[in-house]
């Protein structure tokens, strides 16, 4: 019995995360062919792609440049608009684009005593536009989660780590569990 409950978990351990890669992946495919309303499973996921890359190649166009950011300034100008569209701009930007904010890992000890450490990512290392010179901002990623915190601490607290940021990044999302 003991047997059969082992293999019962290990299979779990295979089944579910390929189960809902797999189920995940559908989904987004039905959804976006369901938007175009094609009758070829995975032409309207082939078509977004294509757009996107046609799109990323027309803004990348010093002549479209213009254009890109006067619809950058009035999405940025609009009030609500503004806060929704800064905020998925910025982070999209934080992962992809040029100014990627999380590729300086960093350690962060929580008490003067340095007896516990967070890991995160350095995204500003000084404050001084908020007055405060000697303090620098560090966003900690949350485990099995999409979300974090932002804090701000003494850059004394901060200890640079010389690891690769994706692998951090991974450590941190799987709770300690992916390592490299």
């Amino acid at each position: 019995m003991k047997r059969l409950t082992r293999y019962f978990f290990q299979g779990l351990l295979l089944t579910v995360p390929l189960a809902v890669t797999i189920y995940v992946v559908y989904a987004i495919f039905i959804k976006i062919d369901s938007i175009y309303e094609f009758k070829i499973p995975g032409a309207g996921f082939a078509l977004t792609l294509i757009t996107i890359i046609i799109v990323g190649f027309i803004s990348s166009n010093l002549l479209t440049k213009k254009l890109v950011h006067v619809i950058d300034r009035s999405f940025t100008r609009l009030p609500f608009v503004k806060m929704i569209y800064t905020a998925i701009r910025d982070l999209m930007n934080a992962f992809v684009g040029d100014k990627k904010s999380f590729t300086r890992p960093v350690l962060v000890a929580l008490s003067s005593a340095r007896s516990v450490y967070v890991i995160g990512f350095m995204t500003q290392e000084s404050l001084v536009n908020l007055g405060h010179a000697d303090k620098a901002a560090v966003y900690l990623p949350e485990s099995y989660n999409f979300a974090g915190n932002l804090i701000i601490v003494s850059k004394e607290q901060v200890t640079p780590l010389n690891v690769e940021s994706g692998d951090v990044m991974a450590f941190i999302v799987s709770g300690g569990v992916a390592v490299k």
